[in-house]
């Protein structure tokens, strides 16, 4: 399977969204250990995004 395959993966199960008919296919193709480590990365560039958005908005009100 590939990246982009986990990523969508990652970003269904994130947003909750998603065929549940293609949802036994896709993880029977899947790796656990893949899956956590697409998750992980997914999840500390979310973060990094929302302390970025929020840093800059608090500095435009200075």
């Amino acid at each position: 399977m590939n990246l982009l395959a986990y990523i969508r993966t990652v970003l269904w199960s994130f947003i909750g969204i998603g065929a549940r008919s293609g949802n036994s296919e896709d993880l029977a193709k899947v790796k656990p250990l893949g899956l956590l480590g697409v998750a992980a990365v997914l999840l500390v560039v979310f973060l990094a995004t929302l302390v970025a958005l929020a840093n800059l908005a608090v500095s435009t009100l200075k």
